[in-house]
């Protein structure tokens, strides 16, 4: 019972949030501010946020690609159709359930493919590992490059609540204590080791630096690296294009369409999908750009809505053709033999 309540409030509570971010925000314009919303849905080229997703599928492509170099030197290479199936029906759970789509992709392909589940998931942590390396480079790139703007924007914030300490302050005091929860995690490791809780925290650190060491030993981790920059490559030229459809968003500087966009991942690790997060957190960073906070919030919402379409389009296809491939790959077989 308790097992079936976590679960429940794993999919119900991110969903809330989203839609309590929703509420809110729309709340908080005014009727000229909703008009202007209204306005820029029906003045926006959709014709650029077509092309955009263009570079959205290559990456799920590129996506599932990469995935037969982790599983090549376990010995199995599975068809590419399969591998892109797997990683769509992924996406199309993990708007469900956050973090769950990864373990259905495995299971999926482990039903289609006969490879060990347990064997695909070290592959999918290797992977995960390397997406999660590009995202934090990324995130120091725009650190390094606009804290100015973003300094600022934290500051006023701070300013707002009357705080008796500037940003540089904060900033000290979160490094320290960041230093002090490091120290006092590497003594709890060192002295509970027994402890059942640390013994699963350390399997999965040890996982995590399993997954790490396995890209570098792959036969073709050149190319795996290459398809990695490729994927986040079209994420970026993805988001990109999509500024061309309006004529407010067209001229923000490409460092701030690169901070929308991280500061837009982050926030589909809050809600399902990023509903209500992803409109609100890429509206607030265009707003730093000079973008009218209505148009902002109207793009986030529109550039959202079309990636959701489509994986809820591809998720479902490959949910329903996963199968019938399948089936007719398996009579080929049987007749060829």
């Amino acid at each position: 019972m308790k097992k079936q309540l976590l679960n429940l409030a794993k999919i119900i509570l991110p969903l809330a949030l989203g839609v309590g971010l929703i509420v809110y925000f729309l709340q908080s314009f005014s009727e000229e501010e909703l008009v202007d919303i209204y306005r820029a849905f029906l003045e926006a080229d959709y014709r650029w946020i077509l092309f955009s997703l263009i570079f959205a599928v290559l990456s799920h492509i590129s996506r599932a690609y990469r995935w037969k170099f982790t599983l090549k030197p376990l010995g199995y290479r599975p068809k590419l159709a399969n591998s892109f199936f797997a990683v769509m029906i992924a996406y199309l759970v993990n708007l469900a359930i956050p973090r769950l789509g990864e373990f259905t992709r495995c299971g999926v392909m482990a039903k289609y493919e006969k490879i060990p589940y347990d064997n695909l998931l070290g592959t999918v942590i290797a992977e995960r590992i390397a997406d999660l390396i590009i995202m934090i480079a990324f995130s120091f790139l725009v650190l390094y490059f606009q804290f100015d703007v973003i300094g600022s924007y934290l500051g006023e914030k701070l300013a707002s609540f009357n705080l008796p300490l500037s940003l540089t302050t904060l900033l000290i005091l979160a490094f320290s204590f960041m230093i002090l929860g490091m120290g006092g995690i590497y003594l709890l490791f060192t002295r509970l080791q027994d402890n059942a809780i640390i013994s699963k925290i350390k399997g999965f650190l040890v996982g995590i630096t399993e997954g790490v060491k396995s890209i570098w030993k792959m036969e073709d981790k050149v190319a795996f690296i290459l398809h990695t920059i490729f994927i986040w490559a079209m994420y970026v030229l993805m988001f990109y294009i999509c500024f061309f459809s309006l004529p407010e968003t067209s001229t923000v500087p490409f460092e701030g369409i690169l901070t929308a966009f991280i500061m837009g991942g982050f926030t589909v690790i809050l809600t399902n999908g990023g509903i209500g997060a992803y409109p609100a957190m890429v509206g607030i960073v265009l707003g730093l750009y000079g973008v009218e906070g209505s148009t902002a919030y109207a793009f986030g919402t529109i550039v959202w809505a079309a990636q959701t379409i489509l994986l809820l389009v591809f998720g479902a296809a490959s949910f329903a053709l996963m199968p019938w491939y399948n089936k007719k790959r398996d009579k080929y077989a049987a007749e060829l033999a």
